[in-house]
């Protein structure tokens, strides 16, 4: 797999961003078949940070429903993967750098 194709995007909530300040760890979405080692090897690669640990989560699909004129529609959202990326103590990575 393409280093490029690894990262989807970071994720950006109140629960990243105290992680972020207080235990040095970046959240991204992630491909579903990236493994550990592609995504350390990612992030080191874009960002320029020395990455010392990597822990992954598959989030499942949810299920959805609304009422409309047809009656109720049902569906899955997709399942997705999100990766917690830890950095070397005194490196910071700045994803609000591109906004």
């Amino acid at each position: 797999m393409k280093l490029t194709e690894v990262l989807v995007k970071p994720i950006l909530t109140e629960k990243a961003n105290l992680q972020q300040e207080k235990l040095r760890r970046y959240a991204f979405r992630v491909n579903r078949r990236a493994n550990k080692l592609e995504i350390k090897k990612a992030v080191e690669e874009f960002y320029g940070v020395s990455v010392v640990d990597v822990n992954t989560v598959v989030v499942p699909g949810k299920n959805k429903t609304r009422y409309t004129k047809a009656g109720f529609i049902q569906g899955v959202k997709p399942a997705y993967k999100k990766a917690y990326v830890t950095v070397a103590e005194g490196e910071t990575i700045d994803l609000y750098a591109n906004i």
